[in-house]
């Protein structure tokens, strides 16, 4: 198959998410499958990245690069509002190119990019997939401008996408509660990396690095540093569970300007300044280095449509305390950790379990290899090759005016009706 993805942010801007690597190692196992793959994306500054090197090269529409057999059009921006970019390259490309695919596959919300191929999709009767990555229901910054977006370049776009991708049944419940075909939503989990967790380094790194003594128990939280993550809630519930021993990190890109100072203030105002780490952001090898010596890994979200990280923890071998509105919630609950509700007394006894409770936690770290050999890319990416077989399919047997189709209802959701 031809495969073509369209995203807003991907390789080398590790700093936009967890999406970001998902989308890379599935499109690697497709290439190994033996499936073409081409990704659009917007150009955020790829020739002043750290990481720039020869791999990438001009090309008419910006940059394009080829790695792993994976090659990556990157249109050039020529103006740009918070996450939203303006890339009038892509309609060139739309019309030249985009007959040399089989199927596109759209992941997330709230860009440019996606509409505008969606609409050449019609055009030139391509099936197409579309995958929210958690972004259906707005739910943080900007929301009348989401809101906005559903109602006029959304509604199209979503329409008349052949499938929608959920990851996890918290997500598909979401799209059903709106009146979307159960016929029309698929669960597919997001997986695990395994070439990155392949060769995990040599304990102790981490810890030597940041001075952490061999014995103390490393509690970590990896993630953007935003408010709905409840990293505030963590620092609060680490001051109760450990207040003389334990070292609290927190790793990741400050999402939200001033939080990370936010977070500071109050592990000074908690008495646990000194014990608490922030790393900054952590990849790659970096990050399985941190995973590698942390004994409890805690996203005490209040929403997260999977939750990338947790998953990662587990391939590591570290359980794990999640809350239920965390899409991964059923793969980890009993078998790999601890599931909570976002509640700061419940964190604290959760805490408390874990690092008191020397049996269940082996137990669990024993489970923690189990959940993760679900979340392997190979299986997954057979599911998503399923899908996409399913749709063409459907596209040479289903007349476009017969199929069902949603509109938006009052409320903006979506309605499903026939055309």
């Amino acid at each position: 198959m031809r495969i073509l993805k369209v995203v807003q942010f991907y390789f080398p801007f590790q700093d936009r998410g967890g999406p970001v690597f998902k989308i890379r190692a599935l499109a690697r196992n497709l290439v190994q499958r033996g499936h073409q793959v081409t990704i659009l994306t917007a150009d955020l500054g790829v020739e002043k990245h750290q990481d720039f090197d020869k791999s990438y090269e001009r090309c008419e529409y910006g940059w394009q690069a080829r790695n792993d057999g994976v090659e990556t059009i990157y249109f050039s921006t020529v103006a740009q509002y918070h996450a939203l970019t303006l890339n009038p390259a892509v309609i060139r490309y739309a019309r030249l190119c985009l007959n040399q695919f089989d199927v596109v596959h759209f992941y997330g919300l709230y860009d440019l990019l996606g509409p505008a191929v969606s609409y050449f999709c019609k055009r030139q009767k391509i099936p197409y997939v579309v995958e929210p990555l958690g972004m259906y229901r707005p739910i943080d910054r900007s929301l009348r401008i989401k809101r906005l977006w559903h109602r006029t370049l959304g509604r199209n776009h979503l329409n008349r996408a052949a499938r929608i991708m959920a990851t996890s049944e918290l997500e598909r419940r979401e799209w059903l509660e709106d009146g979307i075909s159960p016929e029309k939503v698929i669960v597919r989990y997001n997986g695990i990396d395994s070439e990155t967790f392949a060769a995990k380094p040599t304990a102790g790194g981490f810890r030597a690095k940041w001075n952490i003594p061999p014995g103390e128990p490393v509690v970590l939280f990896l993630g953007r540093l935003i408010p709905r993550k409840n990293a505030d809630m963590l620092i609060k519930a680490f001051a109760e569970a450990c207040p003389k021993n334990g070292r609290l990190v927190i790793a990741g890109p400050d999402g939200v300007p001033g939080y990370l100072a936010t977070l500071k203030h109050l592990a000074s105002e908690c008495g646990v300044e000194s014990r608490v780490i922030f790393t900054g952001a952590l990849y790659d090898d970096a990050k399985v280095a941190a995973m590698t010596d942390a004994d409890i890994f805690v996203l005490p979200s209040r929403y997260e449509n999977f939750a990338n990280a947790p998953g990662e923890a587990i391939a590591c071998g570290i359980p794990v305390i999640v809350t239920g509105t965390c899409g991964i919630s059923p793969l980890i609950k009993d078998r790999a950790g601890l599931v909570i509700i976002p509640a700061l007394n419940q964190l604290i006894n959760a805490l408390c379990t874990l690092l008191t409770d020397r049996n269940l936690y082996d137990r669990f770290k024993r489970g923690c290899q189990v959940v993760a050999s679900e979340l392997r890319w190979d299986q997954l990416t057979q599911q998503m090759e399923s899908c996409y077989k399913q749709v063409m399919a459907q596209e040479k047997e289903i007349p476009r005016a017969a199929r069902a189709i949603s509109e938006p209802s009052s409320d903006g959701g979506y309605v499903e009706t026939r055309k």
